[in-house]
């Protein structure tokens, strides 16, 4: 499976993105579908995950209420809407599948396929 992400750029404080993610090749129904993103010098966190088969999501906790994860499985896409946007956002943002039985907490380790990041910019 290869992804190809898009939909970074520069915003200002309360703006909104939206992100993509296609994917190139079969994804399980079973696994999951998530946006990772890395600040200079930062872990690579997870923002959202979506259950590809159930659409169950998941999100971290600086990001509920501001960001919704969808998915459009006749498309084989994945999106990241990004509401609200603050400076603290500013990363690069991966989108990743997981292997066949995935799980909306697993950690990077646990995801077999990324795409290359889109750049997140947020200025104050």
């Amino acid at each position: 499976v290869q992804l190809q992400a898009s939909g970074g750029g520069l915003v200002q404080t309360g703006g909104s993105l939206r992100l993509s993610c296609a994917a190139s090749g079969p994804i399980y129904s079973t696994s999951v579908v998530a946006w990772f993103r890395q600040a200079p010098g930062k872990e690579r966190d997870l923002v959202a995950a979506i259950s590809w088969r159930s659409g169950r999501k998941s999100y971290a906790d600086s990001v509920t209420g501001r960001f919704a994860i969808s998915r459009d499985a006749a498309e084989n896409t994945v999106y990241l809407r990004m509401n609200s946007l603050k400076p603290e956002d500013t990363a690069v943002y991966y989108c990743a599948v997981s292997d066949v039985y995935g799980s909306l907490s697993a950690p990077p380790d646990e995801y077999l396929y990324w795409g290359k990041g889109t750049l997140v910019t947020v200025s104050s």
